[in-house]
């Protein structure tokens, strides 16, 4: 089976979000499942990508090509190289005009225009080397052009007759909406893309709706999520088309790198532990505390976060009952994060007002996330939406039990202990209002008491498999469920 896989960003060459993280291990994911598989990744060279120090050559056997956007011709480098540790191809389309800017991505009013020569560029390089793919698998709005352009740019081309289309959503809140000009220079016709055109939303050309007219396939980032876009409240203005195309979306939960988030090899950790020998998990507990210049007695929980302070993230529900909860119960909070300066705000205060129970570290640092998710007995997440989520997943791996709102991805990978005693691994609410949160809290503090229920519940929550290999083997289904659509 041939893969091309198309994306913006992609660890460890750059990155801003979870979508990196993706296209980083489930290609490798997919290569390791099916030995058969080849996959060559495209994306932007940005100016901050180093590529000598990746092990990049330039291409000199294509030298250099240009793509036409409209009518005319932009030139354009290539430069090859491999996911880390893998077979897996990457391609980055060198265009300094385009890509060597302050930041990946910008409101130039070119944006669009930007990742159309990338997804141009990709085709082009396939056709230069015979690359025929069986599955195009686009990601977000700035590759969503790609299965459009196979049904229209594309189709006289019979190395791409045959190929079939998936397109991954992982923020559908972004969903490149520009002039319909570009839909000429994508190559596909501008009648949909005017008003009243199957690509036309909001006014304006949307890169994202004809992704999501045009693929064979469509992902999201958890099951849940899956059904949430369908409806008006996380549709996005996108739920019409979501659920017109429901028989062919589904929600995969994202992997985590379960070398790198290991409580038994963490180089990040005061000691080590596992499921079956829970002592060091104790050890990470007194350094974080120590680190942060508190203390607290066994039976006293830990609860940490680690987020961005956002509004998605649900921060504002702990504004008008946090200080109270702290007023009446002994716990302690580790906070690390910054964002929003009221939220920073807000924190501080409470690092102000507590100094005994409070530690509050504002900006971010990769040993102390790790150190967080080791020391803490709880972790807090009460987002307003969570497409998939990942820190609850890392707090399962290290026994750190969950404490979340029932949504998206949170809802998918965290079991209520009170709702499933002998399954549960943390603690959700499924009202996201201030009262259910201290709620929810008092519940996890007075859960802690009892030791029993609380370590069967951490050796549950750190036996879950969240591994690239299960994400992998469910990629791999919709690939097949694409092809299955072929004439």
């Amino acid at each position: 089976m041939n893969v091309c896989f198309a994306t913006s960003e992609c660890v460890p060459f750059v990155k801003t979000g979870g979508l990196a993280d993706v296209a980083g291990a489930l290609p490798v994911a997919l290569s390791r499942a099916r030995p058969d598989i080849r996959i060559k990744v495209f994306l932007p060279l940005y100016a901050r990508i180093p590529v000598f120090d990746h092990g990049f050559v330039h291409a000199d056997d294509l030298g250099e090509l240009n793509v036409t956007l409209g009518d005319e011709p932009v030139p354009y480098h290539v430069w090859y190289g491999h996911l880390p540790d893998s077979e897996v191809e990457v391609y980055l389309i060198d265009c300094p005009r385009f890509f060597h800017r302050g930041t990946l991505y910008t409101d130039h009013v070119d944006e669009a225009r930007r990742f159309i020569l990338l997804q141009k560029a990709a085709f082009d390089v396939m056709q230069r080397y015979a690359f025929s793919p069986d599955i195009v698998h686009s990601n977000d709005w700035q590759t969503a052009l790609m299965p459009a352009m196979l049904r229209h740019a594309y189709a006289w081309d019979e190395r791409f007759r045959q190929a079939r289309s998936v397109l991954s959503i992982h923020n559908l809140a972004y969903q490149g909406l520009t002039h319909p000009h570009y839909a000429w220079e994508a190559g596909l016709p501008v009648d949909h893309a005017v008003p009243g055109g199957a690509y036309h939303m909001d006014g304006a050309f949307s890169c994202l709706r004809a992704g999501l007219v045009e693929a064979d396939q469509i992902t999201t980032v958890s099951p849940t999520y899956a059904a949430e876009i369908q409806t008006p409240l996380l549709g996005c203005g996108l739920d019409g088309v979501l659920s017109a195309r429901h028989n062919d979306l589904t929600g995969i939960l994202n992997g985590v790198d379960t070398a790198y988030w290991n409580p038994r090899t963490d180089a990040h950790l005061a000691a080590h532990y596992g499921a079956g020998d829970l002592g060091g998990k104790a050890a990470c507990r007194t350094a974080l505390l120590a680190e942060f210049g508190l203390s607290a007695p066994p039976d006293v929980p830990v609860i940490g976060i680690v987020s961005r302070l956002a509004d998605q993230k649900g921060f504002d529900l702990l504004v008008p009952e946090l200080e109270q909860v702290l007023r009446e119960r002994e716990f302690r909070l580790i906070v690390l994060g910054s964002g929003a300066p009221w939220l920073e705000g807000f924190f501080r205060s409470l690092a102000a007002i507590f100094p005994d129970k409070v530690g509050l570290f504002v900006g971010y640092d990769e040993g102390l996330s790790h150190r967080i998710e080791a020391g803490a007995d709880a972790f807090l997440m009460p987002s307003h939406y969570e497409p998939c989520g990942l820190n609850q997943m890392y707090s399962m791996l290290y026994g750190t039990l969950p404490i979340v709102h029932h949504t998206g991805g949170l809802a998918d990978t965290v079991r209520d202990l009170d709702e499933h005693p002998d399954q549960g691994t943390g603690f959700s609410f499924h009202d996201a209002r201030p009262d259910v949160v201290a709620a929810t809290l008092h519940r996890a503090i007075d859960t802690f008491q009892d030791q029993d229920i609380w370590r069967a519940a951490m050796r549950r929550a750190m036996q879950q498999d969240f591994s690239w290999d299960r994400a992998a083997a469910s990629y791999l289904n919709v690939y097949q469920r694409a092809l299955s659509q072929r004439p």
